[in-house]
């Protein structure tokens, strides 16, 4: 399958450029948040560039200036009670396996915030660049949610568990500069961004190819064996938080744009 597959996507933009692909989240009037639409349209653009010769590097970023504010919560709220385990073993699980599976190196090129599922997306990439303006934010809690996404893995791993669960809970911004100084991102520039994102794909696309691919199963294999476990117990746990009192008020407050009250 060619990337002229790619044409026919609405709400991601693919470009080609030198053996770089680059893939933008494009629902800019949604602050790039996923709906199933465009997780699906991800997932079938990575499985297309695993299989294209011509890319040896894939960039994923943001329309705009956001990256992503993680999954759209009008659509889960949307008709029928939806089961959210079955929702997360449709979309988030599969997607961040692929991502850590593709052999080819994956660039998060975070141009500005970066939320929830969002969040575990770009965690789950090879690299993480960060404009200064970006900012990243757990965000589950604020709906009373638990994490989901692999961040209940992926971000304790980068930054500790004392970390992770700390701003897990205050659902605080990390900044761009405090998330280099952590090592939850590799490089963070300013009006140099775009350059930084370059630089990198180039080198990355350059590289020896299948050592990199050996060398990315090496690191799953060491550091992250359990991540296909972590992501089945996150749909667990996120099941049993849908059904709460505090999610219905968490989910009632974000839609009314006021300050949820948890009792």
């Amino acid at each position: 399958m060619r990337l002229s597959t790619f044409l026919f996507m609405t709400t991601i933009l693919s470009s080609l450029n030198s053996s770089i692909l680059t893939l933008t989240l494009n629902r800019p009037s949604r602050a790039n948040s996923f709906n199933f639409e465009m997780t699906n349209e991800l997932r079938g653009a990575l499985e297309n560039a695993e299989k294209d010769s011509q890319v040896r590097c894939v960039v994923i970023t943001g329309a705009d200036k956001v990256f992503s504010a993680g999954q759209d919560i009008t659509e889960m709220k949307r008709g029928a009670e939806i089961s959210y385990r079955e929702h997360l073993e449709r979309t988030y699980n599969p997607l961040i396996l692929q991502i850590r599976n593709i052999g080819k190196p994956i660039v998060a090129a975070v141009n500005g915030p970066c939320a929830g599922a969002a969040f575990g997306v770009a965690l789950a990439c090879d690299l993480r660049i960060a404009h200064t303006r970006a900012y990243f934010v757990v965000g589950f809690s604020g709906i009373a949610l638990a994490p989901d996404s692999g961040v209940s893995l992926l971000l304790p791993t980068y930054i500790g568990l004392g970390r992770a669960q700390e701003y897990f809970y205050s659902n605080e911004k990390i900044s761009a500069r405090t998330a280099r100084q952590w090592g939850l991102v590799n490089r963070v520039g300013g009006f140099n961004f775009e350059a930084l994102v370059k630089s990198a794909a180039q080198n990355l696309s350059a590289g020896p190819r299948e050592a990199f691919a050996f060398g990315k199963r090496a690191f799953n294999q060491a550091v992250l064996p359990n991540l296909a476990e972590a992501l089945d117990f996150e749909g667990v746990i996120q099941e049993k938080a849908g059904k709460t009192a505090e999610h219905k008020e968490g989910v009632a407050a974000f839609l009314g744009k006021r300050r949820p009250k948890f009792e």
